[in-house]
């Protein structure tokens, strides 16, 4: 019996276009898609609920000067948290890139395999343990 893993390579040597694989070392890509998909929309959401929120949308500059102090801190606390939410945002694009490359298993940095329970713990790491220390 054939392994699995050669009918694709066949396939693909003949011009044919090759399927994604979805289960690899351990890891089920198109669960982790999923997972950074829903990710994905959580912090566009946030991040659109953040901008609202610092142009005043729904809740104008108090005239009172004391709180507006009170405003202006509580803003830079969403610049933080928005700019934290776009920083995840583009790292979860590169992930699922990356998964579409099929690279997703592989530190950019080494090209050794990441292990799977740190893509599980950080689904849109690009770097191994070692080379993210």
């Amino acid at each position: 019996m054939r392994a699995p893993g050669r009918a694709w390579q066949r396939g693909a040597q003949r011009g044919q276009e090759r399927p994604r694989p979805t289960w690899e070392r351990g890891v089920e890509l198109e669960t982790v898609r999923k997972r950074l998909l829903a990710r994905r929309e959580e912090l566009a959401r946030r991040a659109s609920d953040t901008g609202a929120d610092l142009r005043r949308e729904n809740e104008p500059l108090s005239a009172d000067f004391s709180e507006q102090v009170v405003q202006r801190e509580n803003d830079d606390v969403l610049r933080g948290l928005g700019d934290a939410a776009r920083g995840e945002l583009v790292s979860i694009n590169r992930a699922l890139a990356r998964i579409d490359a099929g690279e997703y298993l592989r530190c950019a940095a080494c090209g050794a395999p990441i292990d799977p329970r740190r893509l599980d713990a950080v689904p849109y790491t690009d770097r191994c343990a070692s080379c993210a220390h």
